[in-house]
């Protein structure tokens, strides 16, 4: 065996740390992770005559089970997918790409079906691991850049400029965009840039970006408009990395005595279940999670299917909605 020659132990060593982990020596352990990362290895976990079941799983890797965005895309996926006897097998990163690859390494070895990953951003070794593994990759949330293979989802940056365009309209000039974990959620910095680029585009306008390491609460919302009131005394218009950021925002601005949207308008992003019932209701971005599940699924399906040339590289723009509501 490779690996084992790889980490100088014996096969039966291997064959047990593969088997029950726990019993296996750190040492070797250590070494054996070496090895197989070194020989991007794969272990076949559906031998001895399971193989069949693995065609009926498919792996769905999101950066959050906690984010409501995500948890309607998984929902719907899969209700999409049981309807053809498929089921989900689901991990989460919390916006690791390095957690990415492992639970790649992981879904590979139980030889799924297909496997559905959040984003365009991958390790190279996940990239490798997905083209070696020669099976149906779709990436949803995010289009941009060439997809491993298929892809659903909208463009980001376009979501912040139409949110910086919105305020402009409203004849904001002085803008901000508050995000919170911009250095990990590479879609909320998207947003951001895309925001700062179409604000600073028109004259006389300015725009900068405040964010927190955190990840986004009403609290971290209300922290950051407050850095943001600190460092910029005149900005009349905010957009927000997500509805709860947002929800924040509000809030400090009625503890200040700040009216919106008369002082300061706020804009969103996710048109979460707070938003249109919020006082004022929130003018928000919906990103459509359950379109890309349904899509998403439906490209799976296709290419389990042996559809031929429907989903061969397939692109799925969905685009995304602006909803005007009082807070702008």
């Amino acid at each position: 065996m490779d690996v084992a020659a790889r980490a100088e132990l014996s096969p039966s060593t291997v064959s047990l740390y593969f088997r029950k982990p726990d019993a296996v020596s750190a040492a070797a352990s250590q070494s054996i992770a070496r090895a197989i990362k070194a020989l991007d290895y794969v272990p076949n976990l559906m031998a001895g005559g399971l193989a069949a079941a693995s065609s009926r799983v498919v792996s769905i890797i999101v950066p959050s089970v906690r984010n409501a965005f995500f948890a309607e895309t998984v929902a719907t996926m899969q209700s999409e997918l049981s309807k053809q006897r498929l089921q989900v097998m689901l991990g989460h990163t919390e916006y690791s790409e390095h957690d990415e690859e492992d639970l790649v390494r992981t879904a590979l070895s139980w030889a799924p079906a297909a496997i559905v990953l959040t984003g365009l951003s991958h390790t190279a070794a996940t990239r490798k691991l997905l083209r070696d593994g020669k099976v149906p990759v779709v990436e949803i949330w995010e289009l941009g850049a060439q997809p491993i293979d298929m892809a659903v989802g909208f463009h980001h940056v376009q979501v912040g400029s139409a949110a910086a365009s919105h305020l402009i309209q409203r004849r904001r000039k002085q803008l901000l965009f508050l995000g919170a974990r911009l250095q990990e959620d590479r879609r909320a910095a998207q947003r951001a840039q895309g925001f700062v680029e179409t604000a600073r585009s028109v004259p006389d306008v300015s725009a900068g970006i405040i964010q927190h390491p955190a990840p986004a609460s009403a609290d971290v919302g209300a922290m950051l408009l407050t850095e943001a009131l600190r460092r910029f005394p005149g900005v009349n218009g905010i957009a927000c990395s997500n509805d709860h950021i947002a929800l924040g925002a509000i809030f400090e601005c009625q503890r200040l005595g700040l009216a919106v949207p008369e002082r300061l308008s706020v804009v969103g992003f996710g048109d979460l279940s707070f938003s249109a019932g919020c006082n004022p209701s929130m003018t928000t971005i919906r990103p459509p999670g359950d379109l890309i599940g349904r899509e998403a699924a439906r490209l799976v399906i296709e290419r389990i299917a042996g559809v031929d040339g429907k989903t061969e590289r397939a692109v799925i723009d969905t685009s995304f909605s602006l909803l005007h509501r009082q807070s702008s």
